[in-house]
């Protein structure tokens, strides 16, 4: 893991929004590719692989942990092999005081075994309860089970190069030195043997990618290959026979894998990828190989390190966690967050089409801090309870409602919500809604979302509260809808203590379409019924259409949020006769087009003002009056003035002008070619400069310069009155703004 060294190694756009994700509310895969008996090493092979079986998104929830050589020292992180050879660092000033120079007392020392300079032993050499420790892999898969994960599994290497299997191939390995026993077969077994599937965290990639960046030149061939200096080509070569090995001999329902598999040769990451998946089709088993870069997204998962997305995203995607801030391993003083941050995040993920695998952090000896346990069964005892709003959910339309904004990209911290902070889950059928709120609301809770301007609620048959075991319900009274939302009257007081409580919400057919707050949406049947789509922005061809869920020469009705324009086409790729709407149509049977759209594109209708509101600091995009032309764009405080109000006027080829109501100047990018050059203003003149393309990711948008294809970024926490700025984009929610119609 990264904890203790700042990365950014995300694909830009690799985890991008699906433009039109929900069909009645599931995501639309298409028609999906039949996956290959035999997959060649080439990216047009692997790619047809499912990369996210319906067993994995059924299981929402894992664990790993972080237990190794490294957790000896227990001092700083696990990336202390790394900081005891940076001279200066915190880590090599412990090293000193503690054992010696790291060129006489090496970090292999960990492993063979050697005295400090205090007389003691150290060594990593946990031992099992049956010989006598405090080490049993099967109370370790217990605890797994009774924290509610489905999937679990080790890191069986971390970046230090010491393998914790059997290897052939590097005789750094914790059969033949350190425990002397077989750390992966012992929990690949315990872990099995509890009906868990079984994950493996391989994180060798960066090993000899920088890793050891201040080791000292090794001569010994051994000791090379443990430090990651054996050469590109064998180190290589290493890698894959590494995981090749672990494939082999455990047989992983995923394989999970870290950082810089981009520095890995393209042959190799191929090679890896086709066995992997050749070997599954041998064990007649679907399985699941994760990634944080190197891969395409196609045929694997993404992995969001420390976080994950502001939205709902597809395709389907993981984040690793840990229930520390401070380190992935055991350390001495380590800290914890709290079960409410841990449990609150993990149901935001659900939320948003991901599922969650959590890090803790064992002792050497192979003991469980009762902290760690603490934060583990306090999630479990909430899928114990309320496991069905989770387990074997999907997402809905939108993720939830609630001030508490939770991800955003990587590394972005877990937060605890609010009693006014809901997400929402539906089941695989569609027809049952889940609304968990995070906090006891009190006698009474509206639900905004389920305004009657945005869905029609007359098939809801019952709202029911969550019972405090599993399988029991509260009754309660028929809710009213309003044009402010669903109002659910409940007991006064919390009829039980929960870290948050179950709204179930059931109906006679499938939940009906939500109006977005953004795009539009379209039905299959009149008066908006049958099955349906939300598209966000942009251009939908036949193709897209059919992934969708709706197929071609369907649309039966439709509804554009305020503020935006959908235009059909009778042909594909946006040909033939067209028919624009800015308004709902319950019935296009009336204006002679039912069943005809093949094609369509959603916009911003020319005619609405919006608000331009950056995500990370809630400020308004601002043109600061009737100033000059070339000045800068700044960000404002809303407060309704002109100033802060923008139309979007479609120009060609997807791009658009901002024009601005009180001065009529457009945002201009000006030529800059620099991250951190100001955005500025200045009469339309029709030049790439002034055109923009504004980018769906996920409720949001990014806003690219055509000329400079830098995007307008808000600068972070800024104050009212800052420019805007232009950066390349990434993860950061400082590149994101919402369009609110006015």
């Amino acid at each position: 893991m990264s904890s203790s060294l700042s990365r950014r190694h995300f694909l830009a756009g690799a985890t991008c929004v699906a433009a039109a994700a929900v069909a009645g509310g599931v995501f639309g895969a298409g028609t999906a590719q039949a996956a290959p008996s035999t997959y060649t090493p080439d990216w047009n092979s692997v790619d047809q692989h499912p990369p996210a079986p319906e067993w994995f998104q059924d299981a929402k929830f894992g664990i790993y942990f972080h237990w190794g050589v490294f957790s000896v020292p227990a001092y700083e992180s696990e990336w202390y092999p790394r900081n005891m050879y940076n001279a200066g660092s915190n880590a090599n000033q412990h090293h000193i005081a503690t054992y010696g120079q790291p060129s006489a007392w090496p970090y292999h020392n960990f492993i063979n075994g050697a005295q400090d300079l205090a007389g003691n032993f150290v060594k990593f050499a946990p031992k099992l309860k049956s010989a006598g420790g405090n080490f049993d892999p099967d109370e370790w898969a217990q605890l797994f089970v009774d924290a509610g994960a489905r999937f679990a599994g080790p890191v069986a290497e971390h970046h230090d190069g010491f393998s914790m299997w059997d290897s052939q191939v590097n005789e750094w390995n914790s059969v033949n030195k350190g425990p002397g026993l077989n750390l992966l077969q012992l929990f690949s077994t315990a872990i099995r043997a509890k009906g868990l599937k079984l994950l493996v965290a391989m994180h060798h990639a960066y090993n000899f990618n920088g890793y050891y960046e201040y080791a000292p030149a090794q001569t010994d061939p051994s000791l090379k290959k443990l430090y990651g200096q054996l050469g590109s080509a064998a180190e290589n070569q290493l890698w894959y026979d590494k995981l090749k090995e672990v494939i082999d001999r455990a047989q992983p329902d995923i394989l999970w894998q870290d950082f810089k598999l981009d520095a890995i040769d393209e042959t190799q990451r191929l090679n890896f990828l086709s066995y992997y998946y050749n070997q599954a089709n041998s064990w007649g088993r679907e399985v699941v190989a994760t990634f944080k870069d190197g891969l395409d997204n196609k045929g694997e998962v993404f992995d969001y390190e420390r976080g994950g997305p502001a939205d709902i995203t597809t395709p389907y995607w993981l984040t690793d966690d840990s229930i520390s801030s401070s380190s992935w391993c055991y350390t001495q003083g380590i800290g914890y967050y709290t079960i409410q941050q841990m449990l609150h995040s993990f149901i935001d993920r659900v939320s948003k089409n991901g599922n969650m695998l959590l890090n803790i952090a064992p002792m050497a000896d192979g003991t469980i801090p009762q902290a760690q346990k603490d934060i583990l069964l306090g999630i479990g005892d909430h899928l114990k309870r309320f496991g069905e709003s989770l387990y074997g959910t999907r997402a809905w339309a939108v993720y939830g409602e609630g001030p508490t904004k939770m991800g955003g990209g990587s590394f972005t911290t877990p937060h605890a919500g609010t009693a006014q902070d809901i997400r929402f889950t539906r089941n695989k059928a569609d027809n049952t809604l889940y609304a968990t709120v995070l906090g006891w609301p009190g006698g009474s809770l509206t639900i905004k979302t389920l305004s009657s301007d945005r869905i029609n609620l007359s098939s809801l048959t019952s709202v029911k509260l969550l019972g405090t075991t599993a399988g029991t319900y509260i009754d309660l009274p028929a809710p009213v809808q309003s044009s402010s939302g669903l109002t659910v009257t409940l007991p006064s007081s919390a009829p039980y203590s929960a870290n948050a409580y179950v709204l179930k919400l059931a109906f006679s057919g499938t939940i009906p379409g939500l109006l977005p707050a953004a795009g539009a949406v379209a039905f299959t049947d009149v008066n908006y019924t049958g099955n349906s789509a939300v598209f966000a922005v942009g251009d939908y061809t036949a193709a897209d259409l059919t992934a969708a869920g709706l197929g071609t020469d369907t649309i039966s009705s439709l509804r554009p949020s305020p503020g935006y324009q959908v235009t059909g086409y009778s042909g594909d790729n946006f040909t033939g006769t067209s028919w624009t709407f800015t308004a709902d149509n319950p019935d296009l049977r009336v204006t002679g087009n039912n069943d005809q759209i093949t094609s369509l594109r959603v916009q911003f209708n020319p005619a609405t003002y919006f608000r331009i509101t950056n995500v990370t600091d809630g400020l308004a995009l601002d043109s600061g009056g009737n100033v000059a032309s070339g000045s800068n764009l700044k960000q404002w405080t809303w407060d309704g003035s002109p100033n802060l109000q923008w139309q979007a006027v479609s120009v060609a080829d997807g791009y658009y002008k901002l024009v601005n109501r009180t001065n009529g100047m457009v945002a201009d990018g000006w030529g800059a070619t620099t991250d951190g050059s100001p955005a500025r203003q200045a009469a339309w003149n029709g030049g790439p400069n002034q055109q923009w393309k504004i980018t769906n990711r996920g409720g949001s948008y990014s806003i690219a310069n055509r000329t400079t294809g830098l995007v307008l970024d808000g600068g972070g926490n800024s104050a009212s009155g800052s420019v805007t700025k232009q950066w390349t984009y990434g993860s950061s929610t400082n590149l994101l703004w919402t369009f609110t119609a006015l």
